[in-house]
């Protein structure tokens, strides 16, 4: 008997003949002498719904009240699906967060996992039930709810399995899997079989859709046995693991687009030490992420310093560095909120000159400009106009993967 952790997403539980799907994966898997910890996403787009009607309300509003309507959506969802379940005639119980003691810190929107209270969900399983659990919600150390982030349910799932010593964490999504690209959108983009958590960690954050970035992060450190499949088709899927089957012959295992970047630039900043500090010691104090960063070669007594950060925080960016002018010493600030990233992943590039420059040499054949350029053991990123971006994948995806894949 193996315990097993199952998620799935707002797409695999959007109707009612969605549930039921589900609910028989759900109870084929506990059939078969398994232990099963269900976790489940909002209905659909239940949480974009939800969003625009916050907004509609009051366009300003704190991102703890936002928390308080959002994790409606995932209460909605396992209450239902516990009721299928339990009109099928098996054992079942859903439950939240402050319930299992799902613990988070005090960041509403975004908050991270502190620790799990095991003893309930132990108990429960001790007594054969199926357990439902509320995905991408939390509680802090003041009992309000907090939520993980948009696609927080994946963190959910693998943090679960994590605490618990769950033998498979399974992620069911309307894919088949990890793909090299977005297979909606690129032609000839393919399945991959296995993957590693370096690699998908990579991909997750430079703007692949199929896995949360910080579950993948959870899941290697915590040596998860992770598989992304889906729940529509009922096909093998792409296994995330430490070490995979060596490529036959590319060096790159796929290609990522992020459309939610904004770039920003602060011209004239002093030429002096400290400079690089203060500025994004200020952002990171007030939560903001920052991705790539590029300074300018000194010119006399200025430089200029051009860096990304989520196209929803740009206006946050802007009010900070623009109170802090005088005392931070630049001249002014530009940004540019119509530009894509495209990257290359893979374990493979680690000692393999001329992957990055094929790449340059895809994007020059197709007459794309590149703005920016950010690489590290196993990326390549590049900031392209967003009007390029979806040609810009392709172009990449064919350089790397017309000929050649992974075994």
């Amino acid at each position: 008997m193996a315990l097993i952790v199952q998620k799935f997403g707002g797409s695999s539980v959007a109707n009612l003949e969605r549930v039921q799907h589900v609910a028989k994966i759900i109870t084929d898997t506990y059939r078969a002498g398994n232990d099963v910890v269900v976790v489940l996403s909002a209905q659909g787009k239940t949480t974009d719904h939800l969003i625009a009607m916050a907004k509609e309300y009051n366009p300003r509003a704190s991102k703890r009240e936002l928390d308080q309507l959002l994790t409606i959506g995932e209460q909605q969802s396992v209450a239902l699906c516990a009721m299928v379940i339990e009109g099928m005639g098996y054992p079942v119980i859903s439950l939240n967060a402050w319930q299992v003691g799902f613990k988070t810190n005090r960041v509403y929107g975004d908050a991270r996992i502190k620790r799990i209270d095991t003893e309930r969900l132990q108990a429960e399983l001790d007594s054969h039930k199926i357990v439902i659990f509320t995905g991408f919600q939390g509680i802090n150390r003041y009992d309000d709810v907090t939520t993980l982030g948009r696609g927080g349910s994946d963190t959910s799932a693998v943090a679960l399995a994590a605490v618990l010593h769950a033998d498979k964490c399974q992620i069911f999504t309307d894919v088949d899997g990890v793909y090299t690209a977005d297979p909606n959108k690129v032609d000839g983009a393919r399945k991959i079989d296995e993957i590693t958590y370096d690699e998908m960690l990579e991909m997750a954050t430079l703007g692949a859709k199929v896995l949360h970035n910080r579950s993948v992060e959870m899941a290697k450190r915590y040596n998860v046995n992770l598989e992304v499949l889906s729940s529509f088709t009922g096909n093998p899927g792409t296994i995330v693991k430490e070490v995979v089957k060596p490529m036959e012959n590319s060096h790159v295992s796929g290609v990522a687009k992020d459309k939610n970047i904004a770039r920003l630039a602060l011209v004239g900043l002093k030429n002096e030490p400290g400079v690089a500090f203060k500025v994004f010691s200020l952002l990171a104090r007030n939560n903001v992420n920052v991705d790539v960063i590029l300074q300018s070669i000194g010119r006399g007594d200025e430089k200029d310093i051009s860096f990304t950060v989520a196209r929803s925080d740009t206006e946050l960016c802007k009010q900070l560095l623009d109170e802090r002018r005088e005392s931070l010493g630049f001249e002014d600030i530009s940004i540019n909120d119509h530009i894509a990233k495209v990257s290359i992943v893979g374990a493979g590039m680690i000692g393999n000159p001329g992957v990055a420059a094929a790449m340059f040499e895809a994007l020059y054949a197709a007459g794309i400009n590149i703005n920016m350029i950010s690489t590290s053991e196993i990326k390549v990123s590049v900031l392209v106009d967003e009007a390029d971006a979806d040609r810009a994948v392709q172009v990449v995806h064919d350089k790397f993967f017309r000929d050649f894949g992974r075994s």
